[in-house]
């Protein structure tokens, strides 16, 4: 009985060991192919033809299949996004009014945003510096310097997980510019414009669609007013999501600009893994 015990034990770890190897297996297979999409999105959308088949970075999704495995690729002009160093200051109160955040909150938001990206150490009526962060228990301080990377948003005085969620699609630090390319733009970017409605923007995206489609220029959003910006075409984000036949994701994200050197063309900025946003397969 103490054997076949033993040999029970040796056997179920034995199984669960291959199937640990396993998953590793297909989630560095889902992880060379996420890396692949985006090398290839990357291509597709600089390559330097008039070819009208070039991919556009307008955040359309395009999916494909290869050996089994689901490719779902994302690629989004940087442009499109609101820039959290530069944007000015209406348009960046008006995303957080735009996700669901209160007037109060938002404007508490955007004072503290702006206490951690000037260069002084005075706080706004409604923003916070150094003793602020001590006060509430954290062990850090503004920066007083331009925000690296979106990410850091999240340790800004009053920003919570959840109001981050809904606004990191939206923004960047790469554009550079006051507003939006709204040739590019996301229905969210849009819609966080100031005073612009639902249905404004829902006209203008069927309009942008048809133009695409159709081949024509794309069409000026009317109601962007002075929270348009030109399109650059020059920093591009990606998102590549593979999905394996077992279920098994991986996502990879990056962001990298068209640099027109011949040895190196394209210089990457970010090369970061993402979250998952598809659903495991059934099994």
């Amino acid at each position: 009985m103490l054997l076949t015990v033993v040999a029970a034990n040796f056997v179920l770890a034995m199984r669960t060991e291959t199937s640990a190897v396993r998953n590793a297996i297909s989630v560095a297979q889902a992880e060379a192919l996420a890396n692949g999409a985006v090398h290839r999105s990357l291509y597709e959308v600089f390559r330097q033809t008039a070819d009208p088949s070039n991919w556009r970075p307008d955040g359309q999704e395009r999916r494909w299949e290869t050996d089994g495995a689901t490719i779902e690729v994302v690629v989004m002009d940087e442009t499109g996004k609101i820039d959290i160093n530069t944007s000015s200051d209406a348009l960046l109160k008006s995303l957080f009014l735009s996700v669901g955040v209160g007037e109060e909150k938002a404007t508490q938001l955007l004072d503290a945003v702006l206490d951690w990206r000037d260069a002084d150490s005075l706080p706004r009526p409604n923003g916070a510096e150094r003793d602020a962060y001590r006060a509430a228990g954290l062990k850090y301080e503004p920066a007083n310097a331009p925000f690296e990377a979106v990410e850091q948003l999240q340790q800004v005085l009053g920003m919570t997980p959840d109001i981050y969620a809904r606004i990191a699609p939206m923004i960047t630090v790469y554009s550079r510019q006051p507003g939006v390319n709204t040739l590019v733009a996301s229905r969210g970017v849009l819609l966080a414009i100031p005073d612009v409605t639902p249905v404004q923007v829902d006209q203008y995206i069927e309009q942008r669609q048809q133009s695409f489609a159709s081949g024509q220029p794309t069409p000026q959003f009317p109601a962007g007013g002075a929270y348009a910006s030109p399109a650059i075409n020059s920093i591009i984000n990606v998102r590549a999501a593979a999905r394996m036949p077992d279920g098994a994701v991986y996502v990879r994200e990056a962001t990298a600009r068209w640099s027109g050197e011949a040895r190196r063309p394209v210089a990457f900025l970010s090369w970061k893994e993402g979250r998952s946003a598809v659903a495991p397969a059934p099994q």
